[in-house]
């Protein structure tokens, strides 16, 4: 039985996305509320500082980010640190994320992932064999939580052919004043723009670079998308999408996961690469 409806199917064919709201459980949100909560709190920020920006990615992914890909990490704030080194609002308050692996490292992760719903709507928007590529929880932090750029998620999970799309879930309100998502209806027709890729695929401290096939986005004529607590943001993977700051004092907590079909080669020259003693996995 599908999920989605010949309408939402419609719709999301036409612009590139789809607000389902009422999506997830309010039980099933909070479960991974709390469950991230503990990650944080066991997470000791000594042992690693990297910071997480879309500006200058070149420049912001380092070999603790390059290698996460089959790992839980967590990624701090632009803004998170002093000019002193210390952390401006605690260690609760200055994680941008957690990412990529916990989908399939982390029993909470891979129960919200691997739903019958979740499976269902990958089949709908024609992820005939999905495999579940990466996973970010993302904080959005009050006051300090940073800009995400307009991009498209192919950009940095390309395939050929491209079939990657994004499950976006609200896990607390998401609005323009605390940073919500911004899209630009029917922007997915209008071709890959960048590429971002490993400078050498086999060494992770040799960084990495874009590869531009096309002029920069436009943003004019993006929308607000809105979420209430609970709502699935459904992006293709050539989607033009970003969010604002948030300056203010409610944070924008989300989870993120991305999907390609299994029948989609997905080269080595990608950034996020699993080790081949975690391959990929699919809804079952």
């Amino acid at each position: 039985m599908g999920i989605l409806d010949a309408k939402q199917q419609a719709a999301f064919e036409r612009d590139g996305f789809l607000v389902i709201e009422g999506f997830v459980d309010r039980d099933a949100g909070d479960g991974l509320r709390a469950r991230a909560a503990e990650m944080v709190a066991a997470f000791d920020p000594a042992e690693h500082r990297s910071v997480f920006s879309t500006h200058e990615q070149e420049r912001t992914s380092d070999e603790y980010f390059l290698s996460s890909g089959g790992e839980i990490r967590f990624f701090f704030e632009e803004e998170a640190f002093d000019e002193s080194g210390e952390l401006r609002h605690g260690k609760d308050g200055s994680i941008n994320k957690i990412g990529h692996a916990q989908h399939d490292l982390d029993p909470v992760f891979d129960a919200f992932c691997r739903t019958p719903d979740v499976a269902g709507v990958a089949r709908d928007v024609g992820l005939v064999d999905a495999l579940l590529l990466q996973s970010m929880y993302i904080f959005k932090n009050p006051f300090i939580g940073g800009e995400v750029t307009c991009h498209q998620d192919a950009t940095f999970l390309h395939g050929d052919p491209i079939t990657v799309t994004g499950f976006w879930f609200a896990l607390e309100d998401a609005t323009t004043d605390n940073g919500c998502l911004w899209a630009i209806p029917g922007g997915h027709r209008t071709g890959l723009r960048k590429k971002f890729v490993r400078n050498d695929p086999f060494d992770e401290s040799a960084g990495t670079h874009f590869v531009t096939y096309g002029p920069d986005i436009d943003q004019r004529g993006a929308v607000a998308v809105e979420a209430p607590a609970g709502t699935l943001v459904l992006l293709h993977g050539l989607l033009p999408h970003f969010s604002g700051p948030n300056r203010s004092p409610k944070s924008r907590h989300a989870f993120s996961l991305h999907c390609l079909d299994a029948t989609a080669d997905y080269g080595n020259d990608n950034w996020l690469q699993r080790p081949p003693s975690l391959p990929l996995r699919g809804f079952a």
